[in-house]
Formats: structure tokens, C-alpha cells, sequence
């Protein structure tokens, strides 16, 4: 991996402190739900080749972090008899806006990287997993999904409803998975477009290992022009040579709906 530009990740930093102050440091502002780990403040991002606006952070949550917000989220009492999605909009859990306030932090304060082959053309802006306009808007995400996935069960190939902003963050729990990305063109020319189609085979999907506590950031081509899925069938979870063994899988999806035009 190279190390992105500097200038990026500084302006992020800068940032950071302006809106909250010099706080990476302090527990006090930790979330409830995820508490300080070993990897605050330390969080790394690699930018994936072949999908531009893609971001994994690979270390996003500690283990301990990882258990606290799956508490807060059994707290909740959503996943019973057969049910095993919930969806909130507006104002979300206290533990969900702090999460996303974490994750707003570990793009400002993370190192970021790129492969040699990833498509930079400007430095300063792909420096940082988010571009600042939607890096500091407010709120960040107020639309959220908690889905929880037995073995087996997984997500078919989509993009994102266009009622929702640039900018979508995923946490995964629990068990690890592959997902893969697949190119997407939209119909009409337009990356904001509502009808698209699938381009490409299975020799064009790029697949990204999601581990327990890691954490996808999708913006721009990665959210509007490649389709993602996830397919946890028995023989297909593959990754280095070797099938993963599943397990039960949580997921939080966190978005930001786009204003109302009607």
C-alpha cells in the first residue's frame, strides 16, 4: 500500500478540532455504546482498487467495542420470533448517533491509504474516505438498518434507493462475510439516476472481506454506479483459498435521507 498525501488527512484533522475540539485523546467523549478500544485514534483506511469511493476500515471496532454495541443493540428487543431487520428514521438511538459520531471521527483522525493500482486523480480529496461536504453535514446519517443474518442468509445485488444521499457506512458484526461489488451503469447517463442496470460478470465483481468490527464507507462510483450483494450460501463465502465458516452476522447500515421535494 502507498500512503496517501498528507494535506487530506490534515485538513480532516483540522476539521475535527474545530467542530469538537482536541478529543481524540479523552474517554469522556467516548460513545455509550462502543466505549474506548485499543484501536481509538489508530484506525487505518485503505481505499479499494477497482472501486472508486470505496473505504474499508478493517479495525473499526475493538472486540470490546464490538461486544457493547451488540448489548445496546439486544437491549433494543427488535430481533424476536422471526423478525431480524429494523428500521429507524429521524431520530435515531442514542447509541446510533454516537456510533456515527465515531465513525465521523475515525475518518477524520484515521491514516489513510491507497493501492498502487487505485484510481487517484485528486489527491487531497480521495486523502479522506469522505469528501466535506457530506463528511460535515448535519446530520450526518439519520436513517438507519439493523439487520441481523442467520448462516446462509445474505443480501442480493442492488444499489441503494436514490431517496437516500451520497454516503453510506456499514458496520458488520459478529460473523465475518465477502461482499461483492459489481459495476452498475445508470440508464440514462446520470449517476443519480433511478433505474440501472447490471454491467460486467462474475469476472468483473471486486470482493472486500468484512470482518467482525470493521466498517464500509461507499460514496460517489461506490454507491451510485457498483451494485453490492452478499452471498453467504454454503460453498460460496470464499476468501484466500478458503471457505469462511459462518455464523450468525449483524450488520448497521447508517444513511442520510435526501430532502423531501414533493
Amino acid at each position: 500500500m502507498a500512503a496517501a498525501g498528507d494535506g487530506g488527512e490534515s485538513h480532516c484533522r483540522d476539521a475535527l478540532r474545530e467542530a469538537f475540539g482536541d478529543s481524540s485523546g479523552s474517554d469522556s467523549d467516548t460513545p455509550a455504546g462502543v466505549s474506548p478500544g485499543a484501536g481509538r485514534g489508530h484506525w487505518r483506511w485503505e481505499a479499494v482498487v477497482g472501486v472508486r469511493g470505496l473505504w474499508l476500515c478493517a479495525a473499526f471496532l475493538s472486540a470490546d467495542e464490538q461486544a457493547r454495541l451488540l448489548n445496546a443493540i439486544q437491549q433494543e428487543g427488535w430481533f424476536v420470533d422471526a423478525n431480524n431487520q429494523a428500521m429507524r428514521f429521524g431520530d435515531l438511538p442514542s447509541w446510533a448517533v454516537e456510533l456515527s459520531a465515531l465513525i465521523r471521527e475515525a475518518i477524520c483522525v484515521g491514516d489513510a491509504s491507497v493501492g498502487l493500482d487505485a484510481e487517484v486523480t485528486n489527491e487531497d480529496e480521495d486523502a479522506c474516505p469522505l469528501p466535506s461536504d457530506l463528511l460535515w453535514r448535519e446530520p450526518f446519517f439519520d436513517q438507519m438498518i439493523a439487520n441481523r443474518y442467520r448462516p446462509g442468509e445474505g443480501i442480493c445485488a442492488h444499489v441503494d434507493l436514490m431517496r437516500f444521499d451520497d454516503g453510506i457506512a456499514i458496520v458488520s458484526l459478529e460473523s465475518a462475510c465477502v461482499m461483492h461489488f459489481s459495476q452498475a451503469e445508470p440508464t440514462s447517463g446520470s449517476a443519480g439516476s433511478d433505474t440501472l442496470k447490471q454491467g460486467g460478470g462474475e469476472s468483473s465483481k471486486v470482493p472486500v472481506l468484512l470482518n467482525p468490527g470493521s466498517l464500509v464507507l461507499m460514496f460517489g462510483d461506490a454507491r451510485y454506479l457498483w451494485k453490492h450483494e452478499i452471498d453467504r450460501k454454503p460453498g460460496r463465502q470464499l476468501w484466500d483459498g478458503r471457505e469462511l465458516e459462518q455464523h450468525r452476522r449483524t450488520s448497521i447500515t447508517l444513511r442520510k435521507l435526501l430532502p423531501c421535494t414533493d
